[in-house]
């Protein structure tokens, strides 16, 4: 991926991110999402990851975003006006600078070296194979724990719903 792509997409991220927290509307928020979750889809497919950015659009973007919006609709948030207070846009503000000077940094020690070579991906990489070995494998209490905690989520909004 060239410099131009990567800015380009990550500038795009940090603004949906950003669109992400200042919603007012709970369901504009979580389209933005969306948005956010498509566009890392984007940074797999840059990285030959074919598979790991088609299930970031189909479980991320899709499943997951349905079931965000399935409990926006069950506790009724949709005439929720958060306030912001001064102290939150300034907190937003110096974070937002700190993740400039971060790319700033990143982009300064880039062009010092020599920019233009690729790092060798290994064999596999982001093949559905090499995913699932990893998933079911290395990274399986996680999985587990991520699928407890989203049952735990639904229940929770159910039971809120029910007030």
């Amino acid at each position: 991926m060239d410099v131009i792509t990567f800015t380009v997409l990550s500038v795009l991220l940090v603004a949906s991110a950003i669109r992400v927290v200042l919603n007012r509307s709970p369901v504009y928020s979580a389209l933005s999402l969306v948005v956010l979750m498509c566009l890392l889809a984007v940074y797999f497919l840059y990285l030959d990851a074919h598979m790991v950015g088609a299930l970031q659009i189909i479980v991320y973007a899709g499943a997951v975003m349905v079931l965000f919006l399935f409990v926006i609709m069950l506790l009724n948030l949709q005439d929720t006006v958060r306030e912001y207070r001064q102290e939150k846009l300034w907190t937003m503000g110096i974070l937002c600078a700190a993740l400039f000077g971060e790319l700033w940094f990143f982009f300064g020690q880039e062009s010092g070296g020599d920019s233009g070579t690729q790092h060798a991906l290994p064999e596999g990489f982001g093949t559905v194979v090499s995913l699932s070995q990893k998933l079911f494998t290395d990274y399986l209490l996680p999985f587990e724990i991520t699928s407890l905690l989203l049952l735990v989520a639904v229940v929770g909004a159910v039971v809120l719903a029910k007030r």
